[in-house]
């Protein structure tokens, strides 16, 4: 098992401020919620990645569409 196979970040206006990383999903997910909850306002972005595949679990806020556009 990969100890920082799932990856928390935080960044303000950009720049990451803070980082985490565990071994399990479910412990990520939970983490990615507390930051959310506790650190969410405008100019932040919280984002979960799985590092062995690359690919990027959840965002938030979450990736919207610009008004009027569907997602093609």
């Amino acid at each position: 098992m990969n100890a920082e196979r799932f990856h928390v970040t935080l960044a303000f206006d950009g720049r990451p401020a803070m980082h985490g990383w565990w071994a399990s999903r479910a412990t990520a997910d939970v983490k990615f919620k507390e930051w959310v909850g506790d650190r969410g306002r405008p100019g932040v972005r919280v984002t979960l990645v799985d590092e062995e595949t690359g690919e990027t679990l959840t965002t938030w806020p979450e990736e919207t569409s610009p008004s009027g556009m569907l997602p093609g």
